[in-house]
Formats: structure tokens, C-alpha cells, sequence
């Protein structure tokens, strides 16, 4: 029953927070997550609206994907409601027990919640998780809106429970981050102690069991397909009445501007829509009887054709296949406007195509505005460190990096590759081995290897380098591993690391050193460094590349540790710094330092005063000495820091 009695207030949330409120409003006794845009906002949502509704929930930011779903899958069998947080390519670190646990199930609840990322705008891949669903053979719910995604997390777990069965829960990048006012339902209090019943036969299933579960899922899925033909909340049809040879199957966010922009020119009641939020396990009957009444019918979906590949009738359909939608970025106002208006001038419903945002891109582009890359903060710590790495490596030098914000030390050509989570690591000793093949008998030191300096990131270390150090340090590779140690997981929101020991409601755990960690991992050679300190990082990184060649040498881990100056900009002394006469704009340091604290002036290098910090690691930069750091205090000038 209810636990609390929620005012009946209007709360403006994030469709992250919306879910986070869905979460504990459904009961779900324990959260696991790892942060990754566009999903790092659930997990604090939970213990924030946890802490207003004085229940309990257990909220753990976990080491990887993988870790989270498989600590939530235990707590499933036990009976309580779990949920796992993650982006679409945390996904495919935890696919292995996902595909196990389509087989073999949950007894509580369990909601994987995953969002995915069209465009992308801050991920690898564009990857649709209604499709890995489809392969995983996992019931996937898409929402339209923040509040639907609210609404979805109960429907979501009772389906869990009633068939045993995860469920999937795909927002995209615009529900996840776009704001709507809800009404918050009452808490639910689910009393349901630990139990775990001994059942080898399904949790410790072999494989002639698996065949068993195998046919029982096929049955679960067929079940849960007809149940979402039937569903009108998450499946409906609007102006299914209308006389149009034209109709539109739309899914997730682009359906809700869809709809938006049919109501804008008046066309909500002429154009039939059959929206779909359940495509896996497909409601077929259900989208086949609506395409089957139209002459062409119009596919929106985010990102890759799911629907489209699922309608047995797709002679009939306009999408991804025949071209008509994009096959790749996202599908935006501008994009969905363009593609249904230029379908209804075909069908004589409108008279001309729809130019959404044309005026204000044309004001924009008349502004002549400048083009600046994306670039690391000003007084970012790695930025003096891949100052230091280049100098150390140099030109010859190979640099396998990794997934954070220490990819754009690809502007400071730091960045040679960028695969995944913990890649840096095994393309490093990959490199060594491929150029250790080539070194002569007589080169038992290894100087005609180059020196391969990669860099990873301290919670980014903990995600996935760890496996592949241990298996570098067995192999005997030898390279120099930076781990760029900021003390936070900055690019996702500022959310704590392993190595520091908070935990997702504050609280403190146990911190893992990053050096006691490599030393259990048998690597001897480790020196902490400030990066600030450019002439003594320069100075251990040359060392470490000396010990990586040297016969009794071996792999070497340098730990640049200085905190992120947006999570703490008073962890540095500053001091004004002035650009002098010897200046010449030569370019060096706008195009190999890269700090957007420093502009081109009409004769010479200026300083963006409302930018800068002063953090001097730029002094370091110049190689004509022009950039110099005052001696004492910063002067009070008054004007705005």
C-alpha cells in the first residue's frame, strides 16, 4: 500500500529524475547504475526523492554495467524489486548476464533502464536498444515523454513480476533530458524480505536446462505480445476514424513531435497515427490491421529501423529501407517536419513543405559567430598532462587514450585511438607486441619500439582497466600507463570513483588506492605526479619510458593526480597571468596547449579574462617564454573572475 501521501503538487522534473521518482514511487528496493550521458541523473533522483519520502532504497554506483546488473540480478532472485541504470553502450558490457537472464529470469521485479543517445551527442555508437532487446529476447517499453517514462516504471515491474522476466525500459536522449510538470503518485511500501530458494536447475542451469528455458522464454514472449496488442495506454491510435490514404507508425520521441507538429497546422483529425511504446515482443496483430487499411504509411523511429523490420507488409511502409528517413543522426523538429510534409504534399493534404527553423539558422549563420572545437575547462588537469606526455613521447611516440573527458587531448595530439571503456590499456600492449614482433634478437631493450604512452581515466580504470592491465603486466607489454587522476567522474555530472570511497548517498565506503590496486596487479614501477608540474611530470614520464626499455624494465604507471578544477576551483593557487612583449603569435599554444582561456589578438596572444583561471600551466606552454605567472597574490582589480 502507500507509504506516503504525496502533496498533489506539480513538480517540473528531467525525464531522469522523472524515472528516478518513478523508481521509488514503485517500491524498488535497490538501484545499481553506472554514470554515462544520458543517463547519469537517475540514480541521484532516487536517493534525493528516497531521502523526501523517508524510504529505504539501497543506490550504488557500481564499478561497471556488467557488476550492476549482475549484483541486481542476485537481489532479483531473492524477491526484491531491482533496477539497473546505464546508456546504450553500457549495454554491451552487461550483455552477457542480460542474455542469461532473459533465460532464466527474476523472481522480484526488474527494470533495466537504458539511454540511448541519436545523434550521438556524447557517445560511440548511435546503437538502437530496442533492437538489442529484440536480439537479447527482453520486453523493451519506449516512452514518449518524462511523465509517460514515470508512468512506464510501474507498468514495467508488475510485467516484470507477473511473467518473471526483466524488462527494458529505453528512454532517448530527448525524454531523458527534456523537462515536463508531473503530478507524483503516492509511494508504495513493498514489505518483501530476502529469500533465496536453492533451484539449481534454473539459477545454475547447464546447458541441456538452458533448451528448457529457451522453449519456456519463446511461451513468455509469445504471452507478453499478445498482452501489448491489447495495451491502448502505451499503444494507440489517433483520427483512426480520418479517410486517408496516408497514415504515420511512430515510436518514442519522435512521435510526440509528431504529434506537435500535426496539431500546429491543424492536421491532428485528417492524419491517422498509431503510436507504438511496447516494440518488443511486437504487438503485430495490433500494427499490422492499422497498416493494412492505408496505402502508404510513414515509419518515425529513433534510431534504426525496428519497427520497419518487424510489419510483415512493408511494401506499403516510407522509412529507413527505401531511403525516405535519414539512415543515421537524430530525428529532430526540423528533420520529422521536412520528411511528413513533404509525405502529405505527395498525398494533396498540405500545399507546401514545412521549413521548420529555417529563419532562426539563417539569423545565426548571419551572425558570423566564431567556430570553437570542443576543448577541456580551463585549468583542466590533463591538459598539463598531455602537455607533459607529448613532450616525453614526442613524435614517434604512439598514444592509445581512452572514454572521458581526456579524449580531447586528441587536440593536443595526446589522442592516437578511442574504442571503448578500458581499450587504452589493451591497445597499448597491443602495440607492443606488434612492434616487439618486428624488434631484431639483438635489441633486447627495445629501442626501436616506440615509446606507446596511453592514458586512461581513474574511474574509467576502475570500469574497465583493469583486466586488461592485468593481462599486459602477464604478457609482459611494456608501455606507460597514465592514469589521469581527477578524483571524480567528471564528463557524466561529477559522480564519485571507487578510489575515493563516497557512495551514491554520500556515505562513506571503503576508497581503493589506484596505486595499492596496480601494485596487486604485480606492476612495481608507480609514481604519483602533480600535473602543474610540467618539468617533473615531463621528468617521471621520461623515466618511465627509460624503464619500459630498459632489460630488467618492465610496465610502467604514472598517476597524474590533481582534482577537477570544476568540482573544486579553490584547489590551486592562482596567480595573474600576463602575456609580454615577446609574444609574436607564433600559434603554438592556441594550437598545441588548446586552453580557451588564451585568444589570437590582432598582433599577439590575449587572455580571456572572463574564462581564464590563472592556473599558469600555459607559462609552461609558450616556448618563447612570453607567458609568465605574477609573483604574490592576484591583484584586486574589481573586475569579474
Amino acid at each position: 500500500m502507500n507509504a506516503s501521501s504525496t502533496a498533489r503538487r506539480r513538480l517540473c522534473l528531467l525525464g531522469n529524475e522523472a524515472i528516478g521518482r518513478g523508481l521509488v514511487e514503485q517500491g524498488c528496493h535497490l538501484v545499481m547504475a553506472y554514470p554515462g550521458t544520458p543517463s547519469s541523473e537517475v540514480l541521484p533522483a532516487v536517493v534525493r526523492f528516497a531521502r523526501a519520502e523517508q524510504v529505504r532504497i539501497h543506490a550504488e554506483w557500481c564499478s561497471n554495467e556488467k557488476v550492476a546488473l549482475e549484483q541486481a540480478l542476485a537481489a532479483g532472485y531473492t524477491g526484491k524489486r531491482t533496477a539497473v541504470v546505464m546508456k546504450q553502450v553500457g549495454l554491451n558490457v552487461a550483455a552477457d548476464p542480460l542474455l542469461s537472464a532473459a533465460y532464466i529470469g527474476v523472481i522480484g521485479g526488474m527494470v533495466i533502464v537504458v539511454a540511448d543517445d541519436p545523434g550521438p551527442t556524447s557517445s560511440q555508437t548511435e546503437q538502437d536498444t530496442r533492437q538489442f532487446a529484440h536480439f537479447a529476447k527482453i520486453p523493451v517499453l519506449d516512452p514518449c515523454s518524462p511523465d509517460e517514462a514515470r508512468r512506464m516504471v510501474g507498468y514495467a515491474f508488475d510485467l516484470s513480476e507477473r511473467h518473471e522476466t526483466p524488462v527494458i525500459l529505453r528512454v532517448a536522449l530527448r525524454v531523458c533530458h527534456g523537462r515536463e510538470d508531473i503530478v507524483p503518485d503516492d509511494v508504495r511500501t513493498i514489505a518483501r524480505p530476502a529469500r533465496f530458494r536453492r533451484d539449481p536447475a534454473r539459477w545454475a542451469a547447464t546447458p541441456r536446462h538452458r533448451y528448457g528455458q529457451h522453449l519456456a522464454l519463446e511461451e513468455r514472449l509469445r504471452a507478453i505480445a499478445a498482452e501489448f496488442a491489447e495495451n491502448r495506454a502505451f499503444n494507440g491510435v489517433t483520427a483512426g476514424e480520418a479517410d486517408s490514404r496516408f497514415a504515420v507508425v511512430a515510436a518514442g520521441n519522435p512521435w510526440a513531435v509528431l504529434m506537435d507538429l500535426l496539431a500546429e497546422h491543424g492536421l491532428e483529425d485528417r492524419v491517422p497515427v498509431l503510436r507504438v511504446g511496447t516494440p518488443y515482443p511486437f504487438p503485430a496483430r495490433l500494427v499490422d490491421e492499422f497498416v493494412s487499411r492505408h496505402d502508404e504509411v510513414l515509419v518515425l523511429e529513433e534510431t534504426d529501423q525496428v519497427l520497419e523490420l518487424l510489419i510483415e507488409d512493408r511494401k506499403r511502409l516510407r522509412g529507413r529501407h527505401d531511403g525516405t528517413v535519414p539512415a543515421a543522426g537524430e530525428l529532430d523538429g526540423a528533420v520529422i517536419a521536412r520528411l511528413l510534409s513533404e509525405r502529405l504534399v505527395e498525398h494533396g493534404i498540405v500545399d507546401r513543405v514545412w521549413t521548420m527553423g529555417a529563419e532562426a539558422a539563417s539569423v545565426v549563420e548571419g551572425l558570423e559567430l566564431p567556430q570553437r572545437r570542443p576543448v577541456l575547462c580551463p585549468a583542466c588537469p590533463h591538459r598539463a598532462s598531455f602537455l607533459a606526455i607529448r613532450r616525453a613521447g614526442g613524435n614517434r611516440g604512439i598514444y592509445p587514450s581512452d572514454i572521458g573527458c581526456y579524449t580531447l587531448g586528441i587536440n593536443q595530439g595526446g589522442v592516437d585511438t578511442c574504442h571503448d571503456m578500458g581499450a587504452s590499456v589493451a591497445m597499448a600492449a597491443g602495440f607492443y607486441q606488434a612492434f616487439a614482433h618486428d624488434a631484431p634478437d639483438g635489441d633486447p631493450d627495445g629501442r626501436t619500439i616506440p615509446p606507446i604512452i596511453a592514458t586512461i581515466g581513474d574511474s574509467t580504470f576502475y570500469h574497465g582497466g583493469l583486466a586488461p592491465l592485468a593481462s599486459a603486466v602477464y604478457s609482459n607489454a611494456r608501455f606507460t600507463l597514465v592514469i589521469l587522476d581527477n578524483l571524480v567522474t567528471a564528463m557524466t555530472g561529477m559522480q564519485p570513483t571507487l578510489a575515493g570511497g563516497i557512495q551514491a548517498d554520500g556515505a562513506m565506503g571503503h576508497s581503493l588506492s589506484l596505486e595499492e590496486t596496480c601494485r596487486g596487479l604485480g606492476i612495481e614501477w608507480i609514481e604519483v605526479v602533480d600535473p602543474f608540474d610540467i618539468p617533473a611530470m615531463e621528468e617521471v614520464l621520461r623515466r618511465a619510458i627509460a624503464h619500459n626499455r630498459d632489460p630488467e624494465g618492465s610496465l610502467a604507471v604514472v598517476i597524474a593526480r590533481r582534482p577537477c578544477a570544476l568540482d573544486a576551483p579553490t584547489s590551486f593557487s592562482r596567480r595573474e597571468v600576463r602575456i609580454t612583449d615577446e609574444c609574436d603569435l607564433c600559434g603554438v599554444c592556441l594550437k598545441r596547449f588548446g586552453c580557451p582561456g588564451l585568444v589570437a589578438g590582432e598582433n599577439q596572444v590575449e587572455i580571456d579574462r572572463m574564462i581564464c583561471n590563472d592556473c599558469g600551466v600555459c607559462v609552461h606552454a609558450c616556448p618563447k617564454g612570453a607567458i609568465v605567472q605574477c609573483e604574490g597574490p592576484f591583484p584586486d582589480s574589481g573586475e569579474p573572475r
